[in-house]
């Protein structure tokens, strides 16, 4: 259940020196501006109604199932050569996630229903932090975002 407790794992990379010197720049001069909000709070309640009704189409569910699935060294079309390093698998919720990040997505780019490069660009954040690797994965420095590359290059929608 813990690895269930959000819906997407976000890495953020150090700012590069020139982000890094605009940051530093806007911030230690005094006052900082005012914040200004992009939305109201009906405007979130409402984009929060709106992304489940995005339709996704049978065989983009399905390819986010199989994606899923593929994390489970105990379904028959996990990748063989990444069995060893997953001690265990995401579960249903995942593909839940993965579907809603996907809709959410799809609006995002004025899209009115999902694609399944939706499911693929959101493969990662939302399984890295559902995935327990095993004792040789750790060893040999392996990450999530290799496992879950090598499902998506095995996975044609």
């Amino acid at each position: 259940a813990q690895l269930d407790r959000f819906m997407l794992q976000i890495e953020v990379n150090y700012p590069s020196i020139v982000e890094e010197m605009e940051i530093i720049q806007r911030t230690t001069v005094g006052d900082l501006p005012p914040i200004s909000p992009i939305l109201n709070i009906s405007q979130v309640i409402a984009l929060q109604d709106v992304v489940p009704k995005v339709p996704a189409a049978e065989h983009v569910i399905e390819y986010a199932v199989r994606i899923v699935r593929k994390t489970r060294t105990t379904d028959a079309s996990s990748p063989q050569d990444i069995k060893p390093y997953i001690a265990w698998g995401a579960g249903p919720r995942a593909a839940q996630m993965l579907i809603l990040a996907a809709k959410a997505r799809a609006l995002l780019r004025g899209r009115y229903a999902v694609q399944s490069e939706d499911v693929a660009a959101l493969a990662s954040a939302t399984l890295r932090h559902r995935l327990v690797l095993s004792f040789e994965a750790e060893a040999q420095g392996i990450k999530p975002d290799a496992i879950i590359r090598r499902i998506i290059e095995t996975s044609p929608p």
